[in-house]
């Protein structure tokens, strides 16, 4: 059993754990909640439906990735979402980390499949925590009504198991296929990501900074 490492519950540059919007939001969330168990699948669904999925709320500014300003948005996408997740997790002393792997959506929207030129997403974000004794992962990225629209039923997630995305929708076509694990972090590796969407989807997406650089958030 991989016993969770000091920075999984510690607040971080951008998995802002002590900001009072996340402290407020994760125990507002988990109120009344019996174990962790109980709160890491509150906070799970909170972050899940509360943040409608919009992937075309891309921003290159580090400041939008911070939790506390993650969590006064109405929409977000899969990387903001997960830490929203991970630094409500940590708020109220769940060990959590970021993960990323490289998915191939087959059920993109024709517009977004357009716009992209891809149907691989580079740098999905999901969250790990440590419940139970055990790592578990979870994926709040599609909020439930989204996945109604596909046919897909929801993610749930109940700490026992792990919740990451579909495999295959509500008539059994193909949805998500993960082809590359990026790894698994204690905070945001904001410019890896930035760099990487870029490469992988162009610049008029993802715009360098005048000095040609993104630069990362101080904590």
């Amino acid at each position: 059993m991989t016993l969770p490492p000091p920075e999984s519950i510690q607040p971080s540059a951008y998995v802002d754990s002590d900001h009072p919007a996340v402290v407020d939001f994760a125990r507002s969330v988990t109120s009344g909640a019996s174990d962790d168990r109980e709160r890491a699948s509150r906070l799970f669904a909170a972050v899940r439906d509360r943040l409608r999925y919009d992937p075309y709320s891309l921003s290159a500014d580090p400041e939008q990735y911070r939790a506390s300003a993650i969590l006064t948005s109405e929409s977000a996408w899969c990387v903001p979402k997960a830490v929203a997740l991970a630094a409500a997790a940590r708020a109220v002393e769940i060990p959590a980390m970021l993960g990323f792997s490289d998915v191939r959506n087959h059920l993109s929207s024709p517009k977004l499949l357009t716009l992209m030129g891809t149907d691989l997403f580079v740098y999905h974000g999901w969250v790990q925590m440590y419940v139970g004794g055990q790592w578990r992962k979870a994926s709040p990225a599609f909020n439930g009504e989204l996945c109604q629209r596909f046919g897909v039923a929801p993610l749930e997630f109940d700490g026992t198991k792990d919740a990451l995305l579909h495999q295959y929708d509500g008539a059994g076509r193909r949805h998500m296929e993960y082809v590359r694990e990026r790894g698994v972090f204690a905070d945001l590796p904001f410019t890896e990501v930035m760099e990487a969407l870029r490469a992988t989807y162009g610049g008029m997406l993802y715009p360098r900074g005048e000095d040609d650089t993104f630069s990362p958030v101080e904590g």
